[in-house]
């Protein structure tokens, strides 16, 4: 019987928590040999999220000592929390119990913000970590001695692992369940919750279809959707433009200002990840050529090689 608790702090992210916990649950669905244990920080049973549900069933922490084949996954939680003076003399306690759990061996993950709490306990100290892209540069003042990875979803570093934030804590767990059970049977856990795509320690934060969102153009909002929905079509700006009642000749102009990258930039951009992700997946080349709207696989070559100058393996001949 495996191990697997969870640190519940006062505020904490509901999906920092409960994506990484229903992981481990399917898995024990499937047979897995793991019991569940959810942890507060106070006396009480109970603890509020951020989203105002109260979770239950609480057991006091300091009772426990994890051992080596023990996982202790740390959430996110509030921002005005962990960014308090108070809060390392606060949970002072706290601290120096997960610093214990780490000299005893235990695998320790945190998932978002849950990284402060690692940072203020030192341990990340000397070590690679990440956290939500949101809080980089107050965490790099905060925690000089951490090494942090500005563009990873998620790292591990001996046995201290941390995850950049709310479904990257999903991909952490399963990063976890395949080192433990192996990667049939997390292909299993992954389908089982609908997740295709896992990502690993290679895939950036952000990812292409999220980047170049922080704008509040609807129209180009539409157009990059349609984009987005259509890779495996041939892309028509004039069609584009008529869906958002716009001419092609000003939704080129609207767009590249927007965004920075024209129309053709940004197609290639979101092919060109799709196209990864489909090869690091064990794909076809012929099927990856078709899903990306390319008509050959010289073409899949070109982007390649335009893009990043290298060609996969799956590519080379």
């Amino acid at each position: 019987m495996r191990r697997i608790f969870f640190l519940v702090p006062p505020e904490v992210q509901l999906l920092d928590l409960t994506g990484p916990a229903h992981i481990f649950y399917e898995a024990k669905e499937y047979g897995a040999s793991l019991e569940i244990t959810y942890l507060g920080l106070s006396k009480e049973p109970q603890e509020a999220s951020s989203a105002g549900v109260a979770l239950g069933n609480l057991q006091d922490y300091s009772r426990f000592r994890l051992t080596p084949e023990d996982i202790l996954f740390v959430p996110g939680l509030e921002s005005h929390l962990f960014l308090s003076d108070q809060f390392p003399t606060k949970y002072k306690e706290l601290l120096e119990w997960l610093q214990l759990q780490y000299q005893q061996g235990a695998k320790i993950c945190s998932v978002c913000t849950g990284a402060y709490i690692l940072g203020f306990a030192d341990l990340f100290n000397g070590r690679r970590c990440t956290t939500h892209w949101k809080y980089f540069s107050d965490f790099i003042l905060r925690f000089p001695k951490a090494l942090l990875q500005k563009d990873r979803l998620l790292i591990k570093d001996g046995t201290i692992y941390s995850s950049a934030g709310v479904s990257a804590g999903i991909d952490l767990a399963l990063f976890i369940l395949e080192e433990l059970y192996g990667a049939f049977f997390t292909s299993k856990i992954a389908k089982e919750v609908v997740i295709y795509f896992r990502r690993t320690e290679s895939d950036p934060q952000l990812s292409a279809f999220l980047q170049h969102r922080n704008h509040v153009e609807t129209r180009v909002h539409q157009v990059q959707d349609l984009i987005a929905q259509n890779l495996a079509n041939k892309i028509n700006i004039p069609e584009l433009a008529e869906a958002v009642h716009m001419s092609p000749r000003n939704l080129t102009r609207l767009f590249k200002k927007t965004i920075g990258l024209t129309l053709g930039q940004y197609l290639e951009t979101l092919r060109l990840e799709l196209a990864q992700k489909m090869l690091k997946e064990g794909e076809k080349v012929s099927i990856v050529t078709k899903q990306c709207g390319l008509q050959s696989e010289n073409q899949l070559r070109a982007l390649f090689k335009k893009n990043l100058q290298k060609l996969p393996s799956a590519l080379q001949k």
